[in-house]
């Protein structure tokens, strides 16, 4: 099933005023019962303290200054996943290495504290400076600069990793993750994502851990490149051969996934909205797309749910702090259906939510967002 129809997401009001609440909602709750894994969804990677500037008229220029109209720091890499999961209310196990400076400590405080992300698997290294990227967002795109020392050594990314439901892995060309085999065989189900191939080789047969997974989320310029197809669709397809679900992410255009198991094809159109900072919205999209394989739900709702959490991230500041949670999701499709003029099948796309989203909101809202500074004095 396809659908071409499109739906215009952009909020003309900032949905998240004072006195708020944020609702908890459980997507699992239907499928839990006694005996399952401790955690939902276990992930290990990089954290790197975020610091992005957006509002730049344009890239910056050689032997100038450029001064930004917003920034915002906030925890990055593989904690922009782990965010994204835990707001949409999976329980998330992270294993990482922190620095014990102190953005080390924020990012530790952020995570655990403000996201109730479980960090039993991770640990503090002593004189282990915390890995910094700068991001600059422009004419909607981005530019990074990242600094980080060598990472420390037996950082954690456990051979026995905790019994979860799910997992997610980023592959790295030409190497195996034990732990990743090793969950496999426990039954934790892995969905993966890829960077991008410096060696050049796009070789499928360099990725020996996709054996091990049921899903696999690459862009639609990776899909082509590993599968030599000129067509972003038919390279989905492609992929196929080598793992269950192949999901690949259009930019502006959406998304488009193939289940081989089931014969299902599924593409949903992007919303279209005002993007801010567009840092981490493809680790909104897998958690998005995670969330609802764990569910149960079709194609097409995991896809059309992925893609409108990597739109609502799109419109705050960083990328694990823009991560929507059940009560934003709520209010922007509360929001949305009172707008005129949409397409009426655009609408029907989404209205799997009405049976999802809260009704009454009983927590802060939004959690945390990114700010421009971190640290300051408390008053005595």
């Amino acid at each position: 099933m396809t659908s071409s129809h499109t739906l215009t997401g952009e909020e003309p009001e900032h949905l998240t005023p004072a006195g708020h609440r944020q609702a908890q909602v459980d997507p699992l709750a239907a499928r839990r019962a006694p005996g399952d894994p401790p955690w939902d969804v276990y992930l290990t990677g990089t954290v790197f303290l975020d610091i992005i500037f957006t509002g730049l008229d344009s890239a910056p220029v050689r032997g100038t200054e450029s001064w930004a109209r917003g920034m915002g720091s906030s925890p990055g890499g593989v904690a922009n996943m782990a965010s994204a999961l835990a707001r949409l209310g999976l329980r998330t196990s992270l294993a990482a290495a922190f620095g014990d400076d102190h953005y080390g400590e924020y990012c530790w405080d952020a995570l655990e504290q403000g996201e109730g992300i479980d960090l039993t698997p991770s640990r503090t290294v002593p004189g282990w400076h915390s890995p910094v990227t700068v991001s600059m967002a422009y004419e909607g795109e981005r530019t990074m600069v990242s600094h980080g020392h060598e990472p420390p050594p037996e950082e954690p990314a456990p051979d026995c990793p905790p019994r979860a439901r799910a997992a997610v892995a980023s592959l790295t060309p030409g190497r195996r993750a034990p732990w990743i085999a090793q969950a496999a065989r426990e039954g934790t189900r892995i969905f993966a994502d890829v960077g991008w191939d410096e060696t050049g080789a796009w070789d499928l047969a360099g990725l020996p851990d996709l054996e091990h997974c049921e899903a696999f989320l690459p862009n639609a310029e990776e899909a082509k490149r590993y599968t030599g197809a000129d067509c972003p669709r038919l390279a989905a397809h492609a992929l196929t051969e080598y793992v269950p679900v192949a999901v690949v992410t259009l930019g502006s255009e959406g998304a488009y996934a193939v289940d081989r198991r089931t014969g299902e094809a599924a593409e949903v159109p992007a919303i279209a909205v005002q993007a801010l900072d567009p840092t981490g919205a493809g680790d909104v999209f897998v958690a998005g797309f995670v969330t609802g394989s764990l569910a149960g739900w079709p194609l097409a709702d995991r896809l059309a749910f992925a893609g409108l959490t990597a739109a609502l991230s799109v419109q705050e500041f960083g990328g694990s702090l823009s991560a929507p949670g059940w009560s934003e999701i709520g209010a922007w499709w509360r929001r949305v259906q009172s707008l005129p003029g949409q397409d009426p099948m655009a609408l029907r796309r989404y209205a799997f939510l009405d049976g999802l989203v809260p009704r009454e909101l009983d927590r802060p809202w939004p959690l945390r967002r990114a700010v421009p500074t971190i640290g300051f004095r408390r008053s005595s």
